[in-house]
């Protein structure tokens, strides 16, 4: 154990010392490894960082969340001209649905609208995304209440004058939460009572943050404008008990709705029943894409990198050949030889890969600050590269370090004078 270990710190000296007496040879021959892992660790900590994001901002949705709409979220094998002839789902629907369905846990009614602007005495704020919904969408979307509360049954049927500001909105119209309470603010040419701000959110997946918007009750806007205006896009949201049958709860959606809209047996269902779960296991496939793509494109920055790794090997034993005739001659084996330019290989690979993840670290850092996004660099992708360093070090140092330990004695003395 102990001559090995004298052998690795000879090979880590031979490593260093052909960093300093060859720094440009020695560099360009790291590039393709550091370049190699450092692509791969940057688009697997973007991946994971996007996938953790992903499922942060779905954490507090049921994945058995129903969106009953006239759009699908995946691909359909409906035809295009035949889903624009389908109807939107109605309020009627909805109280109907509420009444009859069995198995639900909360259910509600949005309706998706263009973005207004909002305004407080001299103060602003543009492009605020207005979610018009039913009491009961807090309990199915999870928003947090900063300060003050949400909308309550009897201000949801009756459809009062009240609002709920995102973080960034309360901030663009007032100095704090706190001031926002009680305030009268104006959009739609209409005063809302501001009774509630959401906790901040931070950046989305899913378009604009919910900082950016504001939820008002939906009885509002359908005594404003109606339902068939063409700024409304209605959806209803379904949360059904906890253990349910799924397919057996879509199915009873489906025959429920396919009576109220009088559909014969004949006709397809001109509706779509869009479950969170599917749409998750569609982020996940992506997700998994992603990396294997990342990989195939980072491979050739690591064949590169290989290659250059076998070049500085074969050079160090063109210029140690004298010195390997005379370690043979005094004793040394075949094996001991081999160790020694194959730790070499290794000790240069891994120093590259490990200026590839300070780099991945470094950018990770800069841009969590910029972007207001959280990059990850976990541990076991750190450790994933310095591995793959080092097989690329023992795959690329392997020709190399054989070649060195079957030379003959006398003939590499012989060479060296």
């Amino acid at each position: 154990m102990l001559l090995y270990l004298r052998l690795l710190k000879e090979s880590f000296n031979f490593a260093m010392n052909a960093l300093r007496n060859n720094k440009l040879r020695t560099f360009l021959s790291l590039l393709g490894v550091t370049i190699g892992i450092f692509s791969i660790i940057a688009v697997l900590a973007a991946v994971d960082s996007l996938d953790q994001k992903i499922k942060g901002d779905l954490g507090d949705l049921d994945k058995n969340t129903v969106y009953l709409l006239r759009f699908s979220f995946g691909p359909t094998e409906v035809p295009g001209w035949k889903r624009e002839q389908f109807p939107d789902v109605t309020y009627e629907e909805f109280d109907y649905l509420k009444r009859s369905l069995n198995g639900v846990d909360k259910i509600a009614f949005n309706l998706f609208t263009r973005n207004e602007n909002i305004k407080f005495e001299e103060r602003t704020v543009s492009s605020v995304r207005v979610t018009p919904t039913t009491n009961e969408f807090e309990g199915i979307d999870g928003i947090k209440i900063e300060q003050g509360r949400f909308f309550n049954e009897s201000e949801s049927n009756s459809g009062t004058g009240v609002i709920i500001l995102g973080f960034d909105v309360c901030n663009g119209l007032f100095d704090s939460p706190e001031q926002a309470i009680g305030k009268k603010v104006r959009m739609y040419g209409q005063r809302f009572n501001v009774i509630g701000v959401t906790q901040k959110q931070g950046f989305s997946t899913f378009g604009d943050s919910r900082d950016n918007a504001v939820f008002i009750p939906m009885n509002f806007i359908r005594r404003l404008y109606g339902e068939n205006s063409d700024m409304l896009t209605p959806a209803i949201l379904i949360k059904p008990e906890k253990g349910i049958d799924m397919e057996g709860f879509k199915g009873e959606i489906t025959q429920k709705l396919r009576n109220f809209r009088g559909l014969k047996s004949s006709d397809i269902d001109n509706f779509f029943i869009n479950v969170l779960s599917g749409f998750t296991d569609m982020i996940d496939e992506i997700v998994g894409e992603l990396n294997i793509v990342g990989w195939i494109i980072s491979g050739f920055s690591l064949l590169v990198g290989g290659f250059g790794i076998a070049n500085i090997m074969f050079v160090s034993v063109k210029e140690r050949t004298n010195l390997i005739g005379i370690q043979k001659s005094l004793g040394a084996k075949n094996k001991f030889i081999l160790f020694q330019f194959l730790f070499e290989a290794v000790i240069l690979s891994v120093i590259g890969g490990i200026i590839g993840l300070v780099m991945v670290w470094l950018i990770a850092m800069v841009l969590s600050k910029v972007l207001d996004f959280e990059f990850v660099l976990s541990f076991w992708n750190m450790m994933l590269g310095a591995g793959l360093a080092g097989i690329i070090g023992l795959i690329a140092g392997i020709i190399p370090a054989i070649s060195a330990s079957k030379l003959d004695p006398v003939e590499a003395i012989r060479s060296g004078m």
